[in-house]
């Protein structure tokens, strides 16, 4: 046989036995070729890198009542842990519509589900955010059951090219969409003192937001990464009196980097534009369930649903936001801030 001219390359390995670049953790990215590798992340009660543990499964199953030949929307498919479930229950005959502004993400997940059996007869896949729901409709026809879970998705999380998190170092995006709009990084370098401190305290109720605010309004050049960011918040807080490594700490980093992301991709608007139509885009007798992750979230969802109660559009909406289980908090510290807020539409 003839010689092969390619070259002969080597598997890339990880250093060590905990990775910490996203990219050298190839056992958990190929979950189907080192299951084990990633059962033994998900014990120790983290998320593999490049995927994402759904939140309040059965809660969620429990409010909406996915049933045979009904039809279903996932606002925001994300990794479509939820979706998955819920189509489950959709057959014979049912229908479920993914939707998702993420252009990264959206094709992986949309093959991901292919490969596990949801042909096109059972799911469709729409890159679009949900605050588009109004131009859908026509398309789609209504639905019986509708679910917003909000915020960021572990694997935007993860990926350090995303800007997402403070834990590793990359450019401040934080766009869900990063061939629209402007990255976080151009929006810090356009506030002043006052109009970041506003943002700080709205998006996120951060109790530091005037001495972060004044921090990086003073930093000496523009502020255009993660690592960059997470030093200057946590240089403003020592000066505040709290040591680097205090959990305060970690929570105003989580807060700040929540508070741009929010305002970066304009999310408090989009999910007032999604709950203004979720009525109309519900069947009679419809249901709704609406997972948040900040105060913020939770007040839009909260005033909405309590409206349409009041209006007599819906018949029942949730007393009071429902939480996740002591074990899924344990077992899923990203599940720990999470709220689910349902509704359903009168007959």
């Amino acid at each position: 046989m003839p010689d092969d001219p390619r070259p002969h390359r080597r598997r890339p390995r990880y250093k060590g036995t905990h990775p910490r670049r996203f990219e050298e953790k190839y056992k958990e990215l190929d979950p189907r070729r080192f299951n084990e590798e990633k059962l033994k992340v998900e014990a120790r009660g983290q998320t593999p890198a490049g995927s994402h543990r759904s939140i309040m499964v059965e809660e969620i199953l429990e409010r909406l009542a996915p049933g045979p030949g009904e039809s279903a929307l996932d606002a925001t498919l994300g990794y479509g842990g939820h979706a998955r479930e819920i189509m489950a229950r959709l057959r014979p005959g049912g229908h479920l519509v993914g939707l998702d502004m993420d252009p990264i993400e959206l094709p992986r997940t949309e093959a991901r589900l292919r490969g596990e059996g949801f042909g096109p007869e059972i799911f469709s896949a729409r890159r679009v955010n949900f605050a588009g729901l109004p131009a859908l409709i026509p398309q789609t026809g209504s639905f019986d059951c509708i679910l917003a879970d909000l915020g960021a998705s572990s694997m935007q999380i993860d990926d350090p090219l995303r800007g997402f998190t403070y834990k590793t170092d990359g450019p401040l995006d934080l766009r869900f969409n990063p061939r629209r709009g402007r990255p976080a990084s151009e929006l810090l370098a356009g506030l002043s003192e006052l109009e970041l401190t506003e943002l700080l305290k709205t998006n996120s109720d951060e109790p530091f937001a005037r001495q972060i605010a004044h921090t990086l309004c003073s930093a000496d050049e523009p502020v255009s990464r993660t690592r960059q960011l997470a030093d200057l918040i946590r240089g403003a807080l020592k000066t505040a009196g709290f040591d680097h490594t205090a959990p305060q700490t970690r929570a105003s980093l989580q807060r700040c980097f929540q508070a741009l992301r929010i305002a970066v991709n304009d999310e408090g608007g989009a999910l007032d534009q999604f709950l203004a139509y979720v009525p109309a885009a519900l069947k009679p007798g419809g249901r709704v369930a609406v997972l948040s992750f900040h105060s913020g979230e939770d007040r839009r969802v909260k005033k909405a649903f309590l409206e349409g109660l009041r209006t007599g559009i819906f018949a029942e909406i949730a007393a009071a936001p429902e939480r996740p289980s002591s074990a899924e908090r344990r077992d899923n510290p990203r599940s720990s801030s999470a709220k689910l807020r349902w509704a359903v539409r009168q007959r």
